[in-house]
């Protein structure tokens, strides 16, 4: 009897171990690395060209299923505060400030950086802060944040990477042109749909393993693959109507103000 009842012990310990065994080699293994979709350039309603509030960007992303978001609205983080505050762990506080010579793109800002200032200086300020610096569609001529080669030159030893791709380029060789560039002189690349819209967020994002901060983003962002598209050219029709429209909302003010 006490040979039968310890022989049912020793099988039912035994099912237990293969039934363990079994469920963690059906589990993830702790190790494999998550993959995060990252859209590196978006605007809120905090830019003087967009319309789109953090409330509608943050309803957007859930959608389209992005992980996270750098918010770098011009010249200003405010915007990304707010939304940080809807969605912390999918919002990463970002800045697109206007140098003397060219747009700078950073992320994880914790300090804002007042336009105007030489690209050395708004650098300094940034690296000062732990910021993650990026150089906004460098080559894209259309537009007034772009830099001229000898500018871009001086400032390769102080940033951490050059936006590749981004979907607002109408020009194809402007992305192509950053992207040698980035390779030229073995700077990792960013890309980001500049969305100004909710329609256009995600046009362009980088997927790459998990991190958590500045120094995790520069460990793992050369191992980013781009997904992405250009947005079509009217997309700029719409950021062109939101500045008109905040002009005109803001004369209409002072008017009845007085």
């Amino acid at each position: 009897m006490n040979g039968s009842r310890n022989q049912y012990i020793s099988v039912q310990i035994d099912l237990s171990s293969i039934l363990k065994t079994i469920k963690m080699s059906a589990s993830p293994k702790r190790n494999m690395p998550t993959f995060l979709l990252l859209d590196f350039h978006v605007h809120t309603s905090n830019s003087k060209d967009s319309l789109t509030s953090p409330e509608q960007l943050m309803d957007a992303s859930r959608r389209k299923g992005l992980d996270r978001l750098v918010i770098a609205d011009h010249n200003t983080i405010a915007g990304a505060l707010v939304a940080q505050r809807l969605d912390s762990q999918r919002v990463i506080v970002g800045e697109e400030i206007m140098t003397t010579r060219g747009e700078i793109l950073a992320a994880y800002v914790t300090e804002e950086v007042p336009p105007g200032l030489s690209p050395k200086e708004t650098i300094r300020r940034l690296r000062n802060q732990g910021a993650f610096i990026s150089v906004a569609h460098p080559f894209d001529a259309w537009r007034s944040g772009h830099w001229e080669l000898e500018d871009l030159l001086e400032i390769v030893p102080w940033v951490d990477a050059i936006e590749v791709f981004n979907a607002r380029c109408m020009q194809p060789g402007s992305n192509r042109r950053a992207m040698e560039f980035a390779r030229k002189h073995n700077l990792p690349g960013t890309a980001g749909s500049d969305a100004h819209a909710a329609f256009e967020l995600g046009r362009a994002c980088l997927v790459f393993p998990q991190f958590e901060g500045a120094d995790e983003l520069r460990a793992v962002i050369r191992q980013g693959r781009i997904r992405g598209r250009l947005s079509p050219f009217w997309v700029h029709f719409v950021s062109r109507y939101a500045s008109l429209y905040k002009k005109w909302s803001r004369g209409r003010w002072r008017s009845s103000a007085t």
